[in-house]
């Protein structure tokens, strides 16, 4: 398994300089000149729109820029921000905790309400309870993340008042973990709604075929129970599918997560992002573009790990 991680990894180098090649060239050709959005026409010494442009390299070639950026890349050098003024690296690396802790709870709600909400569907199929978790999951699906949190701050932050309406604490003379977790759930809902309703539905269908196979018939005849065929002979093969969505699920959660951190004022990549783009913050754009694909090859491979731990018969060498 180490020979083919290696070799997985190997070959996502040329995917990767692909990749920033077409993002580089998009981000530049895009309209707007990020020296103006810093330039105050009403103030009343003026900075000369060339020396921040000299001092920021935008007065080279784009061919040129893209390599200088390339070689600082392959030196750990993500460049410093346009708008914040420090190292790339610093601002990304102070937001990604953040978004690790919405997405890792969004994946987690997801999976332990999903998983047996789908096993008890398809087990129940066309029952009463079936039509309600369908229902509910086509739903999830269906109502946008915004509007969603735009419902939920305003029955249950606003109405209510059971949980804050943004921020991500309120307590900083200490860590406070329930006030951590309070601000937490609001977020952690409404980003894991989509992904926890298409799981839903992933994971009935998956279990659907698992129990309609011989070897369920099988195990039936033999005399076991009806529990021991469902968990331990169907459940096992119809994990098969979701160990491959879930890979797939980290990197949709990162960004998934921007809207969210928006709307609840976190303050995760989501936002830095967001405002990057409003400012023209090229470095900053560049360097979360690069954090996204790098999570998407790893989601991959992770998938393909899953898969073979989950299945043994599946020999990834």
């Amino acid at each position: 398994m180490l020979r083919y991680i290696l070799r997985r990894g190997l070959n996502a180098i040329p995917l990767l300089f692909l990749i920033t090649i077409i993002t580089y060239l998009v981000i530049n050709l895009a309209p707007g000149d990020p020296v103006r959005m810093f330039i105050n026409p009403e103030a009343k010494t003026q900075i000369d729109p060339e020396i921040l442009r000299a001092q920021w390299g935008l007065d080279k070639p784009f061919f040129v820029r893209y390599l200088i950026w390339l070689g600082n890349v392959m030196k750990g050098n993500l460049g410093m921000s346009f708008f914040h003024g420090r190292p790339v690296m610093e601002v990304l690396w102070e937001a990604l905790p953040n978004t690790i802790i919405l997405s890792f709870a969004s994946l987690v709600l997801s999976l332990v309400v999903a998983v047996p909400i789908g096993i008890y569907s398809a087990v129940k199929r066309n029952s009463v309870f079936d039509y309600l978790f369908s229902t509910f999951s086509f739903l999830g699906v269906s109502i946008p993340g915004f509007w969603l949190g735009l419902m939920c701050i305003l029955l249950f932050a606003l109405k209510l008042q059971w949980f804050p309406t943004s921020g991500m604490r309120e307590v900083y003379d200490h860590v406070d973990v329930l006030d951590r977790l309070r601000h937490l759930v609001l977020p952690t809902i409404v980003l894991g709604t989509g992904t926890m309703a298409g799981d839903m539905r992933y994971m009935r269908s998956a279990m659907l075929s698992a129990i309609t196979q011989d070897f369920v018939r099988t195990a039936r005849a033999k005399g076991a129970s009806e529990n021991r065929v469902i968990l331990k002979h169907a459940l096992r093969n119809a994990l098969l599918p979701m160990a491959t969505s879930i890979g797939f699920m980290i990197p949709s959660l990162f960004s998934g997560a921007a809207a969210v951190e928006i709307l609840f004022a976190w303050p995760g990549l989501g936002r830095v992002l967001m405002q990057a783009n409003f400012t023209r913050d090229y470095p900053i754009i560049m360097g979360e573009l690069i954090l996204f694909s790098l999570m998407v090859i790893v989601g991959s491979l992770a998938s393909d790990v899953l898969y073979a731990v989950v299945d043994p018969r599946i020999k990834l060498d």
